[in-house]
């Protein structure tokens, strides 16, 4: 099996494609693959040429973390919940998010993530639940891992200097509820860079690894709006 990925050396160079073979099992996870790839004595691409270590991200490896998101045969998805024995075809194409500044090969910058909430002031300061909320929402809607998936598949986002997407609805949702007292700065902030360009594409929930309902979450921010 051919692997096909999308190189570039630094921040701004030109960006190019390699191929690899792969003629392990089926059901390795793509990170797998990445690693024996990388872990070979001599790194040559299909047509037998030296080559240099692929550069990726990869923690945890077990879907919790979020750092190996890439693009996987055109679907935004983790390298370690990724299989080859599920992708079709007899080559698997990979290559970076596009939505962010790649930094080394597979490597991308997610700062803009953070950075976003930390401009919008979207953190919880002072612990004020509102008690009668949706405990069991809360918790799904926590378990975002910041890993960009949502937004590499939005048709929203795209530099995220206006429009922050899905993550940040889900973020203005659970400090909306654990700090009463920040509710209509909050309801600003998710208004002027979420609510007013969202299409409802719903694109985010197809692809997010931890199968977080936004779309409840934005229901409830609306009903927060007209309370």
């Amino acid at each position: 099996m051919k692997v096909k990925i999308l190189r570039q050396t630094h921040p701004g160079a030109e960006p190019y494609w390699e191929e690899f073979i792969y003629d392990g099992p089926a059901e390795s996870s793509i990170a797998s693959v990445i690693d024996e790839i990388n872990f070979r004595d001599d790194i040559v691409t299909a047509d037998g040429k030296k080559t240099t270590r692929i550069g990726w991200e990869c923690a945890c490896l077990q879907g919790m973390c979020g750092a190996c998101a890439m693009v996987i045969n055109g679907v935004p998805a983790l390298a370690c919940e990724t299989f080859v024995k599920d992708l079709k075809g007899d080559v698997i194409t990979i290559r970076p998010l596009t939505k962010f500044p790649v930094i080394h090969d597979l490597l991308t910058d997610r700062s803009s993530i953070q950075e976003n909430l930390k401009k919008t002031n979207i953190y919880i300061e002072k612990y004020d639940p509102d008690l009668a909320e949706d405990h069991e929402h809360q918790y799904l809607a926590a378990k975002c891992l910041k890993c960009g998936l949502c937004l590499e598949v939005c048709p929203n986002y795209t530099t995220g200097k206006t429009f922050f997407g899905a993550e940040f609805a889900n973020d203005c949702y659970l400090v909306s509820v654990r700090n009463k007292g920040k509710e209509a700065q909050i309801l600003k902030e998710y208004r002027d860079h979420f609510g007013n360009a969202c299409s409802k594409s719903l694109s985010c929930m197809d692809v997010c690894p931890m199968n977080i309902p936004t779309l409840a979450s934005i229901g409830k921010l609306y009903k927060k709006k007209f309370k």
